[in-house]
């Protein structure tokens, strides 16, 4: 049988191969990203194009939506494209993040602080409350969420957005412990330096002329592909995964080993 996911932050990045493999893999999918600049962040953000190019390369098995993570009723009307083109919900993987930063924490404004926190927490806790409900009936699912290295090690001038992901990793933590004996898990993947705009724009934060300094800090000693994570993400999406809930997943080449 045919399973179903939606996937945030699906028009690049981690998110597009996320979706990529799980078309792959035989999945259908509901592909939403926001597909428009936000001015609390400091470069430019997926396109309406990019975005529609996934549903263009898989017309029967994808269905892309323009929408905001930071919209509870987005996320819902989302999960209902869902149930309505496909006929289920099996997953949900929350990938759509921001990086904002470059300074000091005494130095760091309110638009950095609320930008991260709204799009990289809030944003998974209005995917898991869409579609969570939505998988309770069928005793099965799995909510995947996109943390990151910097919910484990402290970074220079980041610390936001240090803070973001340990809260990322904090509500999988707890909503693994509500969805006690449901059949559901809830997982975060940390990813490490990954090929991605977003590294590109930490590398600008940074002042640093390309990501590749980047590189020296994970065991591998390269810069990951992000459909390396995302083979990651799509076996916690899968069957297979049934062990692993409330969990962290590595995946992020040996930059927190």
């Amino acid at each position: 049988m045919n399973r179903v996911a939606v996937v945030t932050g699906a028009a690049r990045g981690i998110g597009r191969a996320v979706v990529e493999r799980l078309v792959g893999d035989g999945w259908r999918v509901v592909a939403v990203d926001r597909c428009a600049d936000d001015p609390a962040v400091r470069y430019p953000l997926a396109s309406r194009a990019e975005l529609a190019e996934l549903a263009d390369a898989w017309p029967a098995r994808v269905r892309d939506m323009a929408a905001d993570v930071r919209d509870a009723d987005a996320l819902h009307d989302a999960v209902a494209l869902a149930e309505r083109e496909f006929g289920r919900l099996d997953a949900a993987v929350a990938a759509a993040a921001v990086i904002a930063g470059g300074r000091p924490l005494w130095e760091t404004g309110d638009s950095d602080w609320d930008v991260l926190f709204d799009i990289g927490v809030r944003g998974v806790a209005n995917l898991a409350r869409a579609a969570v409900p939505r998988m309770l009936p069928a005793g099965q699912g799995r909510f995947v969420a996109l943390a990151s290295a910097a919910a484990h090690r402290g970074l220079w001038h980041l610390a936001a957005y240090n803070a973001a992901k340990h809260a990322v990793v904090g509500l999988i933590k707890g909503l693994a412990t509500d969805l006690r004996g449901t059949g559901i898990s809830a997982v975060a993947v940390s990813p490490g330096s990954t090929d991605t705009r977003m590294l590109e724009a930490t590398a600008r934060l940074y002042d640093l002329p390309d990501t590749s300094e980047f590189a020296g800090h994970q065991l591998v000693e390269r810069i990951l592909d992000p459909a390396e994570v995302a083979a990651v993400v799509c076996w916690l999406c899968g069957t297979e995964s049934s062990a692993i809930t409330g969990s962290v997943v590595h995946a992020d080449g040996g930059f927190t080993a």
